[in-house]
């Protein structure tokens, strides 16, 4: 045991990544993180786009519940969401919630309210002479919404909503608090389990996930400014 240990104390501890299938773990990782954003991000831009549609009504109450669930949201952070959902309701009602389940509910409560605040100043930002010339023009309001007003609205949000869905990749990384076996966790378990034979092995781990959430986020973001860019011109 001795000699082994000494032996993969002479190896870089880069090697490490290429021993069994480590590489391969971080990898599965990646694809929990990535399967947890994807889903939330589903889930919450269809809602996100009732709740914007929702706040831009007149009606006091509508504006009163929206306002006190996006200030809710915002104020309160992201980790602090994770904890009441996955340890608050097993204590509280006796629902027993998988990890990624609670992980889910939180980043669609979340993206909802953000996406439904971008669907509102997407829409805000819609000068009002672009309704009146459309009626002028004898256009329906169905018509002024399908012609006129989605199309610039779609411009506007699909750049930012694109955006949401990169915050979401990154923020998953706090989940690994909840007990999820992502990317992080699946590093953290990485490392302890080679501690005495890599005792240097958390900077190419964690360097290695740094690429690995890097190069998803990346042309992500690269997407949501090409159509930022080519949608102005």
């Amino acid at each position: 045991m001795l000699v082994l240990a000494i032996d993969a104390a002479r190896e870089p501890a880069i090697s490490i990544l290429f021993r069994g299938n480590n590489f391969v773990r971080l990898l599965g990782g990646l694809w929990v993180t990535i399967r947890i954003s994807m889903i939330s991000a589903v889930l919450s831009i269809p809602l996100g786009i009732l709740f914007g549609i929702f706040m831009m009504r007149k009606n006091p109450a509508a504006k009163a519940v929206s306002r006190v669930y996006l200030d809710f949201i915002r104020i309160m952070p992201q980790l602090v969401l994770l904890f009441i959902v996955y340890f608050g309701t097993t204590r509280a009602f006796g629902i027993n919630l998988s990890g990624e389940l609670s992980a889910i509910i939180v980043f669609v409560l979340w993206g909802t309210a953000e996406m439904g605040d971008l669907v509102r100043g997407a829409l805000s930002s819609i000068p009002k002479h672009q309704y009146e010339s459309a009626a002028a023009l004898g256009m329906t309001p169905m018509e002024i919404n399908i012609y006129v007003i989605i199309p610039q609205t779609l411009r506007r949000l699909i750049p930012l909503a694109i955006n949401l869905i990169t915050r979401m990749i990154k923020t998953t990384s706090l989940i690994v608090l909840i007990g999820v076996v992502e990317v992080l966790k699946t590093g953290q378990q990485i490392i302890d389990a080679n501690r005495f034979a890599f005792p240097t092995a958390a900077l190419p781990i964690y360097g290695v996930i740094f690429f690995l959430y890097f190069f998803t986020c990346w042309p992500i973001s690269l997407l949501a400014k090409y159509l930022e860019k080519r949608w102005k011109n």
